[in-house]
């Protein structure tokens, strides 16, 4: 074999990394259970971080910290109002149809994903403590 058809198996390895790069950061924005709880809230209507934060009884700079992640995402927009900010979730028929097949997905593996070592509830739930 030659250098070239032996470097051509890690080209399109990368090449697929790079590919699949986009949803990774996307499903990345659904990894935080804060994050998940303010797009139920943003279904319900546009709030600004201090509703938020009332609802969710997080600080303000956490709940402006996530939505900076989710508006980077392209899942939620703001437009100012006044001097505050009100966000809103872009696309959200496609979200909500996210949510929908994320649901159907968990009564298939709830269980094992509550179990999960890595990612199960209790992992969560001490993550949420730090």
């Amino acid at each position: 074999m030659n250098a070239e058809s032996d470097a051509r198996p890690e080209r399109e390895r990368s090449e697929q990394v790079s590919a699949l790069t986009p949803a990774a950061h996307l499903f990345q924005s659904f990894s935080d259970p804060s994050r998940l709880v303010i797009l139920q809230h943003l279904q319900l209507g546009e709030h600004r971080v201090v509703d938020l934060t009332q609802h969710l009884g997080l600080s303000q700079s956490t709940v402006s910290k996530h939505l900076a992640s989710l508006k980077d995402a392209g899942l939620v927009s703001s437009r100012p109002e006044g001097r505050a900010s009100v966000y809103s979730l872009r696309h959200t028929e496609q979200l909500l149809g996210l949510f929908a097949a994320a649901e159907r997905l968990l009564e298939l593996t709830g269980d094992i994903v509550q179990l999960c070592p890595v990612h199960g509830t209790a992992v969560v739930s001490s993550a949420d403590q730090d």
